[in-house]
């Protein structure tokens, strides 16, 4: 990254039509059905539909991270789209920075993670928005994405069934970890924390990845699951509680089966949150009728992923319950996600 010292900073308002130009020149902005792009003095895109597709399309913003938000921006909106089935095609950001820190350094920067990670997904930027405004402390990008999937074959999550498997792919808060390592890694370094450490976890924002929009799309074309769901903001617990209300059904959960991230929940502890309750990109959730288990595992194992089965869907009489070491125990709640204590 340049060194931002080298600029000078940018004055409240829009950028400049020069430097604005440069940033652009970038980004993935070409795709057969863009019509009308990105670009100086637009103000909108246009995109041809397709008659065979539905569009799906889903608006996310990022306000927890600041390191490395841009790339954040893109795999959480694209990880929405991926659970309905949906290719994620097309990505429109509006990004807010602050007055009293913002130069071209820092702008592109973020512009870098916004192309590296739509191209990493194949999404083209077909416009969005970028300010330098006083309404915010740290920088925010509200992103919207568009994408497609074939008529009748969306998935949603609430599309599960009493009798349903609820599993869990991958582990959690990879993304919760990630931030904690980011956004407060002097004060963890001063704790004593290792160096190494830190940079694994801060590493795990590209491996194992906050993104499942490979087992997701690959799940939906198999044909073999119910309902998906991408955990993020309020963790897995949230997540599952979500999926149980959307299909107004219950769940009977084992939380000892969740796999959790040894380093992830170590972080978490650090600062006193629950890793169950703590920003969770990077795991999938997902049900299935049981006969589809041993199918739906290895075509996930097949692309590197590891898939838990950890409760069943019930009928909605019966709630959602849990488990632990075998005993019932109350259904965790958490009112807002468990990461917002970094900036309590």
């Amino acid at each position: 990254m340049t060194d931002s010292s080298n600029y000078p900073p940018l004055p409240a308002g829009k950028l400049s039509p020069a430097l604005l130009s440069r940033l652009l020149a970038q980004l993935p902005t070409t795709h057969p059905r863009l019509l009308l792009g990105p670009g100086v003095g637009e103000d909108a895109a246009i995109i041809d539909p397709s008659p065979d597709h539905l569009l799906v399309a889903k608006s996310d913003p990022i306000t927890f991270a600041t390191d490395a938000i841009g790339y954040y921006a893109v795999n959480v909106c694209a990880n929405d789209l991926a659970v309905t089935g949906a290719t994620p095609l097309f990505y429109l950001p509006t990004l807010l920075l602050p007055t009293d820190n913002s130069n071209q350094s820092t702008i592109q920067a973020i512009f870098a993670q916004i192309a590296a990670a739509c191209t990493e997904l194949s999404i083209t930027v077909a416009g969005g928005h970028t300010e330098i405004t006083p309404a915010v402390r740290q920088p925010v990008i509200a992103g919207t994405l568009l994408g497609q999937v074939a008529r009748n074959a969306q998935i949603t999550s609430g599309g599960c069934g009493p009798g349903d498997r609820l599993l869990l792919v991958g582990e959690a808060p990879i993304e919760g970890a990630s931030i904690i390592a980011r956004e407060r890694r002097a004060e963890l370094l001063a704790l004593g924390w290792d160096v190494h450490l830190l940079d694994q976890a801060a590493g795990y924002l590209y491996e194992p990845g906050i993104s499942v929009v490979r087992p997701a799309l690959a799940a939906a074309a198999s044909g073999l699951v119910s309902a998906m769901h991408d955990p993020t903001e309020g963790g897995v617990l949230s997540g599952i509680w979500e999926m149980a209300q959307a299909a107004r059904l219950g769940i009977a959960l084992n939380l000892d089966a969740i796999p959790l991230n040894p380093l992830a929940v170590k972080l978490c502890r650090t600062f006193g949150l629950n890793p169950l309750g703590t920003i969770a990109s990077g795991a999938l959730l997902s049900t299935a009728q049981a006969k589809n288990i041993p199918h739906l595992v290895e075509l996930w194992a097949s692309l590197g992923w590891t898939a838990t089965e950890i409760g069943q869907i019930t009928p909605q009489a019966e709630g959602c319950t849990a488990t632990r070491g075998g005993q019932p125990v109350a259904f965790p709640r958490f009112a807002v996600d468990e990461i917002t204590k970094l900036w309590a």
